[in-house]
């Protein structure tokens, strides 16, 4: 098998949450355990950090590898889903999985997939731990996929657990309410492992207390250890790095990241909080210095993309995978805070998300480039330019992302502003 071929039955053959949805969505862990079993339980033979969240788990575990990464440790990173190569979900120290890799699992193990019928994301995340393991990673950042407890991730016994926040992204699946949602990311919760929340959200922190307290789980919430000073102040001119004062016991720390979007003062008070408490029970040794030269350097260490990355200048052009309402509602406001003439926003959705919260967050002043993702669950363009007119947004309906994208480039001038997401499908075929 080619690189390619390998590629084409693990898109085709094997049931996809990303194109599919709900039909790939397995709602037990059989699959993962006999994968496990098969393979002889390699999640056992590594450290791990599980990362779950609503909003901010990529950000998180990308900001805490980086620093594990100038730490010396060597670092496996797994998150999903990936914008331009399959092997963006699985990394040691920043370098995607090799293509031989891949290939060789898949056609070592091809006879017992085909036999268990796993989906995608099972399979994916079996290739991730044997890699790890075969690699012998000193420890390795885990992000789920999607939900927490019947997660294919969920099989690990980390070292420490991390949820970031808690939305009501995928509640026809995790929900239907906010309660439901965390009392599924809380599912990572194991017996006597320390578990950070990253920011305490009143109606639903009893979920976390109950879990925690049930497993002996020691729980901290990165807010209460530590806090943003002022708000962040990112470079817009040279767009590069962001200065964040943070407090932790009366002391003031700066801390220069480059990931640019406001939101990311959140992730930074979970990666600092994270990065204590492996430090605090001598699971890993972390030294301050290190730990700033990771979070300065968290795209350059692991090639993260899609998170508030500009594209270009005159006009400037900003992307951000963010995609429920909580990650438009900062991505809006954020937007409104760079100079510019005219806001142009290149918009595709899926079929089957819960649109009306986020269309009446997008602001009315811009104009639309409405499109569709090249995904089977990708929204028609002109069903989203219809319902889009509901809460007074206007543009025109582009048949393809590319179209829409070119279309928003042509349209612009000098001193605009384009921003493209409102899916990762989006993003990715812009990347």
């Amino acid at each position: 098998m080619t690189y390619q071929d390998t590629l084409d039955y693990l898109f085709a053959r094997l049931p996809m949450f990303q194109r599919s949805g709900p039909a790939a969505y397995k709602a037990n862990l059989d699959n993962t355990l006999a994968l496990s079993r098969h393979l002889q339980q390699p999640e056992k033979k590594f450290r791990s950090i599980h990362i779950a969240g609503t909003n901010g788990k990529g950000s998180v575990a990308h900001m805490i590898a980086s620093i594990l990464q100038e730490q010396g440790y060597k670092t496996g990173l797994a998150t999903s889903p990936h914008l331009k190569d399959f092997r963006e979900r699985i990394k040691i120290d920043g370098q995607p999985v090799p293509e031989s890799v891949v290939t060789a699992f898949v056609k070592e193990h091809k006879a017992y997939l085909d036999k268990l019928q796993p989906s995608f994301f099972e399979a994916t995340m079996a290739m991730t731990f044997d890699y790890f393991a075969n690699s012998q990673v000193d420890i390795a950042v885990v992000e789920t996929g999607l939900g927490g407890r019947l997660d294919s991730s969920n099989i690990l016994t980390p070292a420490l657990s991390v949820i970031t926040n808690i939305g009501y992204d995928h509640a026809y699946l995790l929900g239907p309410g906010l309660e439901d949602i965390a009392r599924e990311k809380a599912g990572i919760i194991k017996p006597n492992i320390p578990v950070v929340i990253g920011r305490r959200q009143p109606d639903i922190h009893h979920v976390f207390e109950h879990v925690a307290n049930e497993h002996h789980s020691p729980l901290y919430v990165a807010g209460d250890i530590f806090s943003v000073k002022s708000p962040p102040e990112p470079d817009y001119a040279g767009k590069s790095n962001m200065s964040v004062h943070v407090i932790h016991q009366g002391i003031s720390y700066t801390y220069c990241l480059d990931l640019l979007g406001d939101y990311q003062a959140d992730n930074l008070l979970t990666a600092l909080t994270a990065c204590k408490l492996l430090n605090d029970n001598n699971v890993l040794k972390l030294y301050e210095e290190a730990i700033k030269r990771g979070l300065q350097q968290v795209v350059k260490n692991t090639g993260l993309m899609g998170r508030w990355q500009f594209l270009g200048e005159h006009p400037t052009v900003i992307c951000d995978t963010g995609h429920n309402a909580d990650a438009i509602q900062r991505i809006t406001k954020q937007l409104q805070r760079i100079p510019h003439e005219t806001l142009r926003i290149v918009l595709g959705m899926m079929d089957d998300k819960d649109r009306d919260p986020i269309l009446e967050l997008l602001p009315p002043d811009a104009i639309y480039y409405f499109c569709c993702p090249d995904i089977p669950r990708g929204l028609a363009a002109d069903q989203l330019l219809s319902e889009a007119a509901a809460y007074k947004l206007s543009g025109k309906a582009l048949p393809t992302v590319k179209k829409a994208f070119e279309e928003a480039i042509s349209d612009a001038s000098f001193n605009d502003l384009i921003f493209v997401g409102g899916s990762t499908f989006v993003v990715s075929e812009v990347l």
